[in-house]
Parts: C-alpha cells; structure tokens; sequence
C-alpha cells in the first residue's frame, strides 16, 4: 500500500492507467490518496489479479495536466519589459519569490522561433530555487500557481544580457512557457 499527499498531477506520467484508488480524502491541503499497489491498465479495472487482489476502478482515470506546449509566435518587434501571461490559471500552491519550483518548460528565441531548450525534450520536469535563474523567471514566476502555465516574454536585459555577454543567448529576447508543477 503507498500513500500520496498532494497535486494529483504527480501521479500523471502514465495517462493510459487508472488510479484505483481505496480511500479519496479531501485533506485540506490536498488529496490523500491510499492505493494497493500501483496503477494498472484501465481494461484491468474492477478485475482480481492473480495474486487475489482485487482493482476497484472508481472512475479516477489519471490524465496528464498538460503537453508539451506548442507557442504562438506574437507579430511585431520584440518588448522591452518582461511580459507575464497566465494561459491556465492554476489552483495550488502559489510560487513566491527565492521560493523553490517545479516546473516542465520549453524555451525559445522570440525573432527565429527556435527551441533552445524543453524539459519536455528531457523526459522529466527540472526542480530548482527561483534565487539562481535569469532575473526574468525570478520576477516572471512568483503569484504563479500549481496547475497553472504561463507564458513569459523576457527582454534581453532579464535573460542573459545584451549581444557579447558571453553567453550564446545573449542580446536574444526569450519565451518560455511553463507549467508550475509544485512549489515550496
């Protein structure tokens, strides 16, 4: 048996498998849910197993939150201030500044549209402190809830800097949209 406290969305890496699920309690903070087992395959649901357990689907099909987005490019010249766009509102926990995130993102350069970077591409969400990333993200994310994706338009002057920095995005206005996984 496990136990789970928290944002379903942790559980949804496998959108063909049913949670099922013995107990659903709303604990405040959450949702505790208690499992025998793991998941199994939907067409397995309300059967017994081999072992003699038995699957009771309570109709908790577990589906992912989101997909790697697919970003629609804005016409004219790139802004000079950071631009916040909620796409989903969220309704978990709130990010706050230094606070600590995570997140599943993709990355792309405003005039060429081209990817530089996706945790998607990865497999996996990255967790990290807000305090170490470019200064666009520290005041693009915080008020951002769990379950939500925002889009951010990060001049230049809030992602790496003008054109010779150093860095091989330097002098680049970024877009990223990112889905807040959890936050701390």
């Amino acid at each position: 048996m496990f136990f789970f406290r928290g944002d379903l969305s942790a559980l949804q890496a496998r959108p063909q498998f049913v949670l099922l699920v013995d107990e659903l309690v709303d604990a405040g903070q959450g949702i505790v849910v208690s499992c025998h087992g793991s998941s199994v395959p939907a067409d397995r649901a309300d059967t017994t197993s081999s072992a003699g357990t038995t699957w009771r689907n309570i109709g908790r099909t577990v589906t992912p939150v989101a997909t790697k987005p697919e970003i629609d490019f804005p016409d004219g010249p790139a802004p000079s201030e950071l631009v916040i766009e909620d796409l989903v509102v969220g309704d978990g926990a709130e990010a706050v500044p230094g606070g600590t995130v995570n997140v599943h993102y993709v990355g792309v350069e405003y005039e060429t549209g081209e990817e530089f970077d996706s945790s998607w591409n990865r497999g996996e969400s990255i967790e990290f402190p807000l305090r170490g990333l470019i200064q666009g993200w520290q005041d693009g994310i915080p008020g951002m809830k769990v379950g939500g994706r925002r889009k951010l338009v990060i001049p230049p002057a809030q992602a790496y800097g003008p054109a010779g920095s150093g860095h091989r995005l330097s002098g680049k206005t970024l877009i990223f949209v990112i889905d807040l996984l959890a936050a701390r």
